[in-house]
């Protein structure tokens, strides 16, 4: 059995069959799924089924692909801190996916976020889907399939990943984080089917809070973006740490005489990375936001059942007192506006703070 499928009976299905030396892989899988549905652990396990068949050292293959060294894998992630750019494609899938492969019997392409392939970048892509050469196999990772284009899922095997339950998350939460199990319980459902985003929002969730519940009450003397903005940054840079932690063990691997071009690519890559990271947790501190706003809606409308922070009661009853419906829901539209916006807002704390006051006039004028 392919690991990490053992709870995916369909992409369990689909991709056993096509395991090497009986099975036949397709030239392209879109595996689609929520992140945190280990679409990325599987297509990493796949590659390295598929690039040390023949090999004269299989263990030796699957080992170069754990580390991402392996010549035949290009794994490809967006450059953008919010977008896949042309040269993301061009060149390292569209081009190379007509060479040779280097020493295995196939070349392997995943594209993680393929969902923010501008047109452009898709349309390139779509040739070599169209025609690929027989040795070539991309894996498309997304989930948000529906904003590729029709011709790129079309051209695809869709892999469906589905997510974890929220028990199941929590379980994972008590397990391997030490959580208690309440906080567990409500972690695992202000993640929405992520695993992923359930752990993290463990950190992010007490500075989401306390930023909604500045707006709800009207104060925001102590500024509390403030907070939000230190715990991206530390999101960030723990990426950025991890990616050269990575590098520095991959430049081992490699000859001398790409451990500069290598080296250079890892500073980029450790760059970009610590963007992303930290975009990613001010988007998801506005999300669990915007899930405050939407809890202590459904207590004030009597559906407690409803609420995602279980373990809350008490003070999203507190912040229900006095409120209507309509406010809370004007609410959560203004924060869902500010987390589209900060990819154009140049300035992240300006955002932030105006979005803060603008929560807070907002449930004041509906109070």
């Amino acid at each position: 059995m392919l690991a990490g499928t053992e709870r995916q009976p369909h992409a369990r299905a689909v991709l056993n069959a096509a395991l090497p030396p009986d099975g036949t892989p397709s030239h392209a899988y879109l595996f689609h799924g929520p992140a945190g549905a280990g679409k990325r652990a599987v297509a990493r396990a796949f590659a390295a089924a598929l690039l040390s068949d023949g090999a004269p050292d299989p263990a030796n293959a699957r080992e170069r692909v754990d580390h991402g060294v392996h010549p035949d894998l290009t794994w490809v992630t967006p450059s953008g801190a919010q977008e896949m750019l042309v040269g993301d494609i061009d060149e390292p899938v569209v081009a190379a996916a007509a060479r040779t492969p280097f020493e295995a019997r196939r070349r392997v392409f995943v594209i993680e976020r393929a969902e923010t392939m501008n047109e452009q970048s898709q349309n390139k892509m779509l040739k070599t889907l169209e025609e690929p050469a027989s040795f070539a196999h991309l894996i498309l990772l997304s989930s948000r399939p529906g904003k590729l284009l029709p011709t790129i899922t079309s051209r695809c095997q869709l892999v469906r990943f589905d997510a974890p339950d929220p028990e199941a998350i929590a379980a994972r939460l008590v397990a391997e984080d030490g959580l208690d199990p309440a906080a567990a319980d409500a972690a695992a459902r202000l993640g929405l089917g992520d695993a992923e985003r359930a752990r993290a929002a463990t950190a992010l969730r007490p500075h989401a809070e306390a930023y909604a519940r500045a707006a709800l009450g009207g104060d925001l003397r102590e500024r509390p973006w403030l907070a939000l903005l230190a715990q991206a940054r530390e999101e960030g840079d723990g990426a950025q740490a991890a990616i050269e932690e990575r590098v520095a063990a991959e430049l081992e691997l490699l000859p001398k005489r790409d451990r500069r071009r290598a080296e250079r690519e890892g500073v980029e890559a450790a760059r970009r990375a610590q963007r992303r990271a930290r975009m990613a947790a001010l988007d998801h501190a506005l999300e669990l936001a915007g899930l405050w706003f939407r809890d202590v809606a459904c207590v004030l409308s009597g559906a407690p059942e409803l609420i995602h922070a279980t373990d809350r009661l008490g003070a999203l009853e507190q912040d229900a007192g006095g409120r209507d419906a309509a406010s809370l829901r004007a609410a959560v539209a203004l924060v869902d506006d500010a987390r589209a916006a900060f990819i154009l807002y140049p300035n992240e704390e300006l955002l932030l703070e105006a979005l803060a006051s603008r929560l807070a006039r907002e449930v004041a004028a509906r109070e």
